[in-house]
């Protein structure tokens, strides 16, 4: 056979093969993107809107009293306070207010800036002024605590009291932050939120979800208040991608910070 033809030949089943994953790329996206729609659908707001900067931010507002706020860690949203039971204990003699940080469940994440720690905690204390807060206690958990020392080493006197459980405090090498760092990447992040990340997300949850838990089991009934499908959707793989990508470094400049910190501070950390 000709040079010229084997060259031909093989043009052709490259150009193939490319057209079908294209192909199965957008049929794929196309599916995710229904998935994720109907998520929305399917577990409307569970509280009230409060626009700022911006950026449109869900938050349950309940009880009243002395204030306090809850900031979610990452991959989840503000119902992980439900599953737990703490919204509804504190509410008994508090003002509680859990935001859906923004990029995850129905809080927006626009494009127009970096979502460090320290940018969330920025919009967070502007919609604890548009609210009427001041000097809340702030309970963070996980990757919320950065957010809550942002609030806590941004404007210290607005803030009565930290509670920081289970948190990331210190720069360090992660492994974890090397691998979910692509999916918050422009143009490689949006073609593998919509495709192979959502996927494999669907395939790997449940076992996610057991190891954040463990030691201890996950809680029988945590993926029914904490919907499953409302996790998958590219905004919030975005959003925790973004998180993890962001973790070392907004670490890094809150550090520097903490010897400053006036406000009673209680740290929990669990066994393992």
């Amino acid at each position: 056979m000709p040079t010229s033809f084997k060259k031909t030949g093989l043009s052709r089943g490259t150009a193939g093969a490319v057209a079908a994953t294209a192909v199965a790329g957008a049929v794929t996206a196309l599916w995710v993107l229904h998935r994720a729609r109907k998520a929305e659908r399917d577990n409307p707001p569970v509280g009230r809107f409060i626009e700022v900067d911006g950026t449109r931010l869900h938050l349950i507002d309940k009880g009243n009293g002395p204030v306090v706020v809850l900031l979610h860690g990452n991959t989840v949203l503000l119902q992980d306070f439900i599953a737990c039971g703490l919204i509804d204990r504190l509410a008994e003699h508090h003002r509680v207010i859990a935001f859906d940080r923004p990029g995850f469940g129905h809080s927006e994440r626009p494009r127009d800036r970096l979502w460090t720690a320290q940018a969330q905690a920025a919009v967070i204390q502007q919609a604890l002024m548009q609210l009427d807060v001041t000097r809340p206690v702030v309970v963070g958990h996980s990757w919320g605590t950065l957010v809550a020392l942002g609030l806590a080493t941004g404007l210290p006197a607005d803030v009565r009291g930290l509670v920081l459980i289970s948190g990331y405090y210190y720069p360090s090498a992660r492994m974890d932050v090397a691998l979910a760092t692509p999916a918050a990447l422009p143009l490689l992040g949006d073609a593998l939120r919509y495709t192979v990340s959502s996927l494999t997300g669907r395939v790997m949850l449940r076992r996610s979800v057991e190891a954040m838990f463990a030691p201890a089991p996950m809680p029988d009934r945590f993926l029914d208040i904490v919907p499953r499908q409302m996790l998958l959707r590219p905004v919030q793989i975005r959003a925790a991608a973004e998180d993890a990508a962001f973790m070392i470094p907004s670490a890094a400049h809150l550090h520097a910070h903490y010897a400053a910190l006036k406000m009673p501070v209680t740290i929990f950390a669990g066994e393992g």
